[in-house]
């Protein structure tokens, strides 16, 4: 069965409730077997494949390297040192004895070492603004992964939605095609004008043209479903609001997400980061000490033939900043004012969390009063184009009131299917909305990523230039 014809097998009989939440739709793939997908699943998916998730967790690898970085200043530095040449030296003895040349080959190496002791505390808040960094970075990957699981939910459910709402319009064309057909009859033995005809075919072409429309929405939700999963949607199953674990009431989910959402979290992190990141510049005011100790053979040494000369020495330095020209202390003054910066933004952060809250509170709740006006609106729109059809056969009513009528239990059913997907969406976003939409507490079957991995293999290397996945 071709596309279409599966498409057209949903036929408006069944309940629009039964469209998202009881009976599963069919998305075709042309040459790909019907095989069910369930929104878990499409999650797993995502989790695992997603781009934004990948890259994020790149990132995140990228600031686990700043604290091998940042212990460095506690390790010694060494280099190596080779070099090797000729010399002649001539020298005239007597007047009357011309010069006399003496060749040397002047050759040697060595090795030094440098050890630090003292930086002013530098490496020390280095070190906690890098980790400080990185908590961050698990944080905004957090929520990266929130933001592509509410979308992968939303998509999900758009093309649920779409499929239906395209089914509900296709069956219209059918109804509407018998319309006219019947229209016609009754106009060739009187019993409708030229009016009722020519009203019904345009019904019937308006109805086809929302057809067109509803499945370029569809054809859309499809393409998003595919960006955010990786793969076309082909036999989607119905899905339920999430209610496990949603707070039940307005202050406590601002109580919760103000404590748990990760993007709140991530600027709190940035916050400590900048405020050791204030103390690393203030250790550029003060003293450094460290010691340096060298080793060095050297060869035909001073020009000698054959002479051979071997030095050692350590030295001790410390090293006291008294003036810079006031570049240490602009950019001291420079990260405090980022160090303020980051804690209106923190503050920001707060406040639009806490803005998403209520509205997905609102969506959420509210939803399931649409829901039930909507399943009610439906209820009567059926008895009432049941009683248009029977008056109209008596001539009480035209046909104009039964497009009418019939109108009206169309757009009720996309309302039910439209509020539908908005309680399901609603739940999900409201999960989010607190930090928890996350496949630990959803419960998907999923290998996690786990951050601190990566982390624990590179925060003590002291050389190599493999990463731990061999690249």
């Amino acid at each position: 069965m071709n596309c279409g014809g599966v498409l057209r097998s949903l036929r408006h009989r069944r309940s629009a409730a039964r469209l998202i939440f009881a009976a599963p739709l069919l998305i075709c793939v042309s040459g790909a077997p019907a095989i069910a997908d369930t929104l878990f699943g499409a999650m797993a998916r995502a989790y695992k494949g997603n781009p934004d998730i990948n890259q994020q967790r790149a990132a995140v690898r990228v600031f686990d390297e700043n604290v091998p970085r940042q212990k460095s200043g506690y390790r010694p530095r060494v280099t190596g040192t080779a070099d090797a040449g000729a010399s002649d030296l001539f020298i005239k003895r007597r007047p009357s004895v011309g010069f006399e040349g003496s060749l040397t080959y002047p050759r040697g190496g060595g090795v030094s070492i440098t050890q630090p002791l003292f930086n002013g505390f530098r490496v020390e808040n280095g070190v906690s603004s890098a980790e400080s960094s990185i908590l961050g970075a698990r944080e905004t990957l957090r929520n990266t992964e929130q933001s592509v699981l509410q979308d992968v939910v939303t998509f999900y459910m758009n093309v649920l939605r779409d499929t239906a709402v395209l089914s509900l319009r296709r069956n219209n064309i059918e109804v509407l095609q018998e319309q006219v057909r019947q229209t016609k009859d009754r106009f060739k033995v009187g019993d409708v004008t030229r009016t009722d005809v020519a009203q019904s075919e345009a019904r019937l072409a308006q109805a086809q043209a929302d057809a067109y429309t509803a499945q370029s929405t569809l054809q859309t939700s499809m393409a998003n479903y595919r960006q955010a999963v990786g793969i076309e949607p082909k036999r989607l199953e119905p899905v339920r609001p999430y209610e496990k674990g949603l707070p039940k009431t307005l202050e406590a989910a601002i109580q919760l997400s103000q404590s748990e959402h990760p993007a709140i979290q991530a600027l709190l992190h940035g916050v400590d980061a900048a405020q050791l990141n204030v103390k690393v510049v203030e250790g550029e005011l003060y003293p450094t000490i460290g010691v340096t100790g060298t080793l060095q053979r050297r060869w035909d040494s001073s020009n000698i033939a054959g002479a051979q000369a071997i030095t050692a020495s350590v030295v001790g330095q410390i090293s006291v900043p008294i003036y810079e020209g006031g570049e240490v202390y602009a950019r001291t003054r420079q990260a405090k004012e980022t160090l303020g910066q980051q804690r209106l933004q923190a503050d920001l952060q707060r406040d639009r969390v806490r803005a998403a809250v209520v509205s997905a509170w609102g969506v959420y709740f509210n939803s399931a009063l649409v829901i039930r006006a909507s399943l009610a609106q439906v209820a009567a729109a059926e008895i009432a184009l049941n009683g248009v059809r029977e008056e109209a056969k008596v001539g009480q009513r035209t046909t104009l009131d039964v497009l009418n009528a019939q109108q009206d239990l169309l757009n009720a059913r996309v309302s039910l299917v439209g509020a539908q997907r908005d309680r399901v969406v609603g739940s999900y976003a409201l999960l989010s909305s607190i930090g928890r939409l996350t496949v630990a507490n959803l419960g998907v079957s999923v290998e996690r990523y786990d951050p601190t991995v990566h982390f624990d293999q590179v925060k003590d290397k002291w050389f190599g230039l493999r990463t731990p996945d061999g690249q």
